[in-house]
């Protein structure tokens, strides 16, 4: 080739080149802005919905009140705290004809717990117009008034009146039949009540009731403590093995009790321990009715 046709034909390469480039150069910016689409964009081409973002839920304020289950509404149950698939379930029962004849039919309610039939069942009262009609034909007046007076009897016993706002019942005087006159204290409570306090050997203040497992904040208003009397401990003689069967000493606490007698002699006060890691001031505080030298 000659000087002109290399000319001619580097240009030629120069424009090709030039070219190329400014097409890849195109084509980066319309991916990078197929890259950075907008959310929104996307799901409108897309054609599918956007995704609601989680939020937080107020946990439902579970309520006590009297009630029947063979009246009560949706509203009512779920004030109770029963689950919505649960108030489902009864209102399908209920259209099929079923009654709730006694409270422990209530109990057979699917998902239903121990604990949730146990603090319900105080307050579920059911009307006598759901007993079988065969009731109203006794053979004679005095077999049907023998046998109503036999049934409130019985319910009496099984589902005593309830004491009324501002009435009190005395914490260790209380029988079972007593405790459950207490507005939210069934069998199970009663019982529990009279185990622990048996256990702690007295108790000195209502606050001890919350020790008790699940229960309900709003009887401990119903009950009092007067001149209380506990049965004491004497830390300086009795053997770790009973030292620690208070509920309120642990087998740690007892074998510390047990080392210092040996290493100092003879406790005068519980705060003879409080150095010791075993018995923070709160410990010694709550043990302190319950000990004697």
């Amino acid at each position: 080739m000659n000087r002109n046709d290399r000319r001619v034909a580097i240009a030629a390469l120069a424009v090709g080149a030039l070219a190329l480039v400014g097409i890849w150069l195109t084509d980066g910016d319309h991916e990078a802005t197929r890259h950075v689409q907008p959310l929104e964009s996307r799901t409108a081409h897309s054609g599918k919905p956007r995704s609601t973002p989680y939020f937080a839920v107020a946990p439902q304020k579970v309520e006590r009140f009297d009630f029947d289950p063979n009246t009560a509404d949706s509203t009512q149950l779920l004030r109770l705290g029963l689950q919505a698939w649960q108030v489902r379930n009864i209102y399908r029962y209920r259209a099929k004809g079923g009654i709730y004849r006694r409270k422990e039919d209530f109990a057979k309610l699917y998902g239903l717990t121990v604990k949730q039939y146990r603090e319900l069942e105080p307050y579920i009262h059911i009307s006598s117009d759901y007993q079988p009609a065969s009731t109203l034909f006794a053979d004679s007046r005095t077999k049907e008034q023998n046998g109503r007076q036999a049934s409130f009897e019985r319910d009496t016993l099984r589902y005593p009146v309830k004491i009324k706002e501002g009435e009190h019942i005395v914490l260790n005087m209380a029988d079972t039949a007593q405790l459950k006159k207490v507005p939210g204290v069934g069998t199970y409570y009663a019982k529990e009540i009279l185990r622990y306090g048996q256990w702690l050997g007295g108790y000195v203040s209502v606050d001890q009731l919350d020790e008790i497992e699940g229960f309900p904040q709003e009887t401990k208003k119903y009950f009092i403590v007067q001149s209380p009397n506990p049965k004491r401990l004497n830390v300086n003689r009795l053997p770790l093995s009973q030292l620690r069967r208070h509920p309120y000493i642990n087998y740690y606490q007892a074998k510390a009790i047990t080392d210092y007698r040996r290493l100092h002699g003879p406790l005068k006060s519980l705060d003879e321990l409080s150095l010791l890691p075993d018995f923070p001031p709160e410990a010694i505080n709550r043990l302190k009715p319950y000990v004697e030298y």
